[in-house]
């Protein structure tokens, strides 16, 4: 359920109703937009009268939340969530879309790392990527270098002052992510793993919430919610592809279409990963442009600087000099797109 205030309702106002429905029982998660607050109200809705919560001074209106993702839900927030990182990088809304550039797996190599990085943050990049901690289909492949590779992005972090995001396959790893990330990644292989999920929703960093390979759009909102009715509300959706029919020409299939779809639903950012949604270099560039124009809030990409020798996944990552051509193309779409959100956001903020 979710209570709809008064653009002019009064602070004293909105905490009354807030007790209220805390002393029913309710969860409350307060939404305050530029124009009014919204109280997300979860719990049992029987124990109230929604007539009733409609007649205190200050209330617009109370809605009964259609959709089982309650928190992630657009009713219970109209307007698209921005998350903040603390060095003033915004990802949601009409800010302009974010780029996330890396190895799949930081390797030994700590200066083929740093090449990676010097371009990402030479091209306007704001995150750099990598994987410390790896699933792999094989027990025999390369697992990750674990706290080593921690180390190395925190240093080329540092040197390119970039945000980290990597991967948490455990909850006993995520201390020890915890120091090193920026963002937290939950890689799709864990969207449905209910205990990490829990964990890093009573975390204080930004969750990046991998879409799994099977899943509709109805269970990674709901995987989202279990993060956000754990407190975390600073929650990044990221489109990663789903099995297709044919695995000949595409690792996956990337649904664009899902971008949409979310942005209609649920007031969450969502970006999208086409290095792992098609598995081919060649297809990154296009699917990139794709993922933008339908509405990504930004795009991550797969880069190494030697992919042809890359400890994993080399067949879907551009060299520096690929990831140096497709970049600046895709500035020059960013650019573009980042005018007509602002144009959009002048008419939000007056009403037109």
């Amino acid at each position: 359920m979710i209570v709809v205030m008064e653009p002019k309702a009064t602070q004293e106002q909105i905490q009354k109703m807030v007790k209220i429905l805390e002393g029913k029982g309710f969860k409350i998660v307060l939404n305050e937009g530029e124009v009014m607050t919204v109280i997300a109200a979860i719990g049992d809705r029987r124990l109230v009268n929604p007539e009733s919560l409609a007649s205190y001074d200050g209330v617009r209106e109370v809605k009964l939340i259609q959709e089982p993702f309650k928190l992630a839900s657009r009713e219970s927030c109209p307007e698209d969530s921005v998350v903040t990182f603390p060095n003033g990088v915004k990802i949601g809304g009409y800010e302009r879309p974010v780029m996330m550039v890396g190895p799949c797996s930081v390797e030994q190599d700590f200066d083929g790392l740093m090449r990676v990085a010097l371009a990402a943050k030479e091209m306007g990049c704001q995150f750099l990527r990598g994987g410390a901690f790896k699933p792999r289909t094989s027990p025999y492949d390369f697992q990750g270098l674990e706290e080593k590779a921690l180390v190395y992005l925190k240093e080329a972090s540092e040197k390119t002052n970039m945000l980290v995001v990597t991967e948490v396959m455990d909850t006993l790893d995520l201390p020890l992510i915890l120091d090193y990330a920026d963002l937290i990644q939950i890689g799709a292989r864990n969207m449905q793993n209910f205990k990490l999920l829990k964990a890093v929703g009573k975390c204080n960093k930004p969750v990046l919430l991998k879409r799994g390979p099977a899943a509709s759009i109805r269970e990674f909102l709901l995987a989202a919610e279990h993060i956000m009715c754990n407190g975390n509300q600073n929650v990044i959706l990221c489109e990663r592809g789903v099995k297709g029919l044919d695995s000949t020409y595409s690792r996956n299939v990337l649904d664009i279409a899902a971008i949409p779809i979310v942005k209609k639903y649920s007031h969450l950012p969502i970006i999208a990963d086409p290095s792992h949604g098609c598995g081919r270099r060649y297809l990154i560039e296009p699917m990139a442009k794709a993922a933008l124009i339908a509405g990504a809030n930004g795009i991550m990409m797969e880069v190494h600087h030697d992919p042809d020798n890359a400890s994993s996944d080399g067949a879907q990552s551009l060299s520096i000099e690929q990831f140096k051509d497709v970049q600046r193309r895709l500035n020059k779409l960013v650019g573009r797109i980042d005018y007509d959100n602002q144009v959009e956001k002048k008419k939000h903020s007056i009403g037109v």
